[in-house]
């Protein structure tokens, strides 16, 4: 073994970072530079892959450089990121081609609903662990490649690339144009709707469904092994992890086990489960996905659901109510009262994700009396992300058979909220544990590219990384907390169908 350091880059939709990681699993050198979002049209959400890649280079050097360290002192490079976008380059040049379509674009509602037409949006379920939808990488590579025939052709011969984020940025690690390494793996590849869950391929079928070259596509390997050998600022060092920003956090807390969860709170929130090495599909509205391949180890799998609002509902109470300035301060506001008052505040504003799915639901506060002011408004909507987070570990227990969930390991700016927190716990009636490390995600790259270089022995060793600094007990009562439920239950139902009546 090598270095002292490993690297992780993350690219996240605002933003893409370097942190160099110590052997004790603490990052000791970070460096973040801002991307620009593009939004040409409504639901249109858009980045320039060139300047993505231009701010990886800047993050790589200013990291080294925080660190006073040379590429001799970097064992390996992890790479995650966040997962269903899509990009398309020209081989030659490296070019992109367009702007990358991201995740939460919305370009291709119609051909989801075209492709879901005859059978369901549960059609390909039992081979990808997806439901149709406008998340999904497949449908946003059809419609770039659909603005220009000629991009067709250019794809069957292979001159044209496709990959998520991690293709193109280790791509471009390992020389672009000059030899770079066009390659992903399943964590990410299970987001396209073009990999089949069982055998970590693409699925030839899906390809033939939606008109996709397979020379387009990139090799699927594992989530941990060497690649190739970057160039530029960390030239010679072996790149060799990689997974998606979700999965990587899973590995980050140390969810090698059945059953293990975690839950990520930040804009959104993301919870996941670890399936071990049977995937199972849900019957609750989740989605099946790989957790991560380790070398030649079996493939992990993992159960995942997602929040839409979440700390976006905090910062909706401040830009669009004005009863907080900022949102650090909904805590004490929520605190200015003993409980929420009997309000329930279901944020359904673009409809109910998982586990309900219903596109026609809209946002509602119900409960609402004279007694009722803002702390109990602010209470109810820092109460709506344990809430939903509580829908998706029951849809999860239920899947999975398990009759209780032993703790949940939490990471995101919400988790500073102490009193979000302790309702979290109570609610699950199980403990809530936050680690020391606040880049959970970038971590878990790290560990990905360290194991497969040696720098860290085994599974084992990343255990004993994991310290836990925070620690909720649940104190509710059965009683109080199923009458609690049961009124968010009563919320949730009068969301439904008020798509369209609402004005």
């Amino acid at each position: 073994m090598a270095g002292r350091f490993v690297a992780a880059i993350d690219h996240g939709t605002t933003s893409t970072r370097c942190l160099l990681f110590g052997k004790d699993g603490t990052a000791v050198a970070t460096a973040q530079r801002a991307q620009t979002m593009h939004y040409p049209g409504p639901g249109l959400v858009e980045l320039d892959m060139a300047e993505v890649w231009q701010r990886t280079q800047e993050c790589i050097h200013a990291a080294l450089a925080a660190a006073d360290a040379e590429p001799a002192d970097v064992a390996g490079i992890g790479i995650t990121n966040e997962r269903e976008s899509v990009v398309l380059w020209d081989r030659r040049t490296g070019r992109p081609v367009a702007n990358s379509i991201t995740w939460q674009d919305t370009r291709t509602a119609a051909a989801a609903d075209a492709l879901a037409a005859d059978k369901g949006i549960n059609r390909f379920q039992q081979r990808t662990g997806l439901p149709i939808s406008t998340y999904s990488s497949a449908l946003k590579l059809r419609w770039l490649l659909d603005q220009d025939p000629a991009r067709q052709e250019a794809a069957a011969r292979g001159d044209l690339l496709f990959g998520t984020p991690d293709t193109w940025l280790l791509w471009n690690l390992t020389g672009g144009p000059d030899g770079g390494v066009h390659v992903t793996e399943p964590s990410n590849a299970s987001r396209t709707l073009l990999m089949n869950l069982h055998t970590l391929d693409w699925d030839q079928e899906l390809l033939d469904v939606m008109h996709i070259p397979r020379a387009l596509l990139p090799e699927i390997r594992s989530s941990s092994e060497v690649y190739g050998t970057a160039k530029g600022e960390l030239a010679g060092v072996p790149v060799a992890g990689v997974l998606g920003d979700q999965q990587a956090s899973l590995l980050g807390h140390t969810c090698f086990d059945h059953g293990d969860m975690k839950s990520t709170y930040g804009t959104g929130a993301f919870l996941l489960a670890n399936l071990g090495t049977e995937p199972v599909m849900s019957k609750h509205g989740l989605i099946t996905t790989v957790a991560w391949k380790l070398g030649d180890a079996d493939a992990v799998y993992a159960l995942e659901g997602s929040v839409s609002m979440a700390g976006a509902l905090v910062q909706w109470l401040s830009e669009n109510l004005g009863i907080i300035t900022d949102a650090s301060e909904v805590e004490a506001l929520a605190r200015s009262v003993e409980n929420s008052g009997g309000v329930v505040f279901v944020p359904a504003f673009s409809g109910l994700f998982a586990p309900y799915w219903h596109d026609d639901a809209r946002g509602v506060m119900v409960g609402l009396t004279r007694f009722a002011n803002k702390g109990h408004i602010a209470r109810a909507a820092l109460e709506a992300t344990a809430y939903q987070t509580y829908d998706l570990v029951e849809a999860m227990l239920a899947d999975t058979g398990l009759t209780q969930l032993g703790e949940l390991r939490v990471d995101g700016g919400m988790t500073k909220n102490e009193l979000l927190m302790q309702f979290q716990a109570d609610l699950l009636g199980s403990r809530v544990v936050a680690p020391a490390a606040a880049e959970i995600t970038a971590t878990g790259a790290a560990y990905a590219a360290g194991l497969a270089t040696g720098f860290w022995s085994g599974l084992d060793e990343l255990r004993a990384n994991y310290a836990i600094t925070h620690g909720w007990e649940p104190h509710m009562s059965a009683d109080e907390r199923a009458r609690g439920v049961a009124g968010w239950r009563v919320g949730v139902e009068r969301t439904l169908g008020l798509a369209g009546k609402t004005g």
